[in-house]
């Protein structure tokens, strides 16, 4: 099962996004944190995909982004999540330093958050169904 790690200081935004995803995506495991220095014990190599959030107290999401790299986890499994304009995004964080960096509030961005869900899902769904006919 593909596992996903959301980390977002955002408790409301948290509650919503594991609810979303356990209604529309069941083959998906989903663990979030609100606090992102407790959250990086549950980093490591194998996650499938890592959400952060940029602005957070204590540790921003620049750090746990070199933090999972150090830990192992592939910089295309890690997604920034911001408030901020896609322009400011990806002057913070050039193409290839990270998966993704997209606004968390724009309806189109959110689309693409969608489409690696459903795609993770999908899997997950087809290497299930070909587990039971190895059986």
């Amino acid at each position: 099962m593909p596992r996903i790690l959301i980390i977002d200081d955002d408790r409301a935004f948290l509650s919503l996004f594991e609810e979303t995803l356990a209604e529309r995506y069941p083959a998906l495991e989903v663990q979030t944190c609100a606090d992102p220095v407790k959250a990086l014990s549950a980093i490591d190599p194998d996650l499938d995909l890592l959400l952060v959030d940029l602005e957070m107290p204590g540790m921003d999401g620049a750090k746990i982004l070199s933090y999972a790299t150090e830990k192992g986890l592939s910089k295309n499994r890690i997604i920034i999540l911001s408030g901020h304009d896609a322009e400011y995004l990806h002057r913070r964080f050039p193409m290839g330093r990270c998966l993704a960096v997209l606004n968390k509030h724009e309806v189109r961005q959110q689309g693409v958050l969608e489409m690696i869900f459903r795609s993770l899902h999908e899997r997950s769904l087809k290497r299930a169904h070909a587990d039971r006919e190895k059986e």
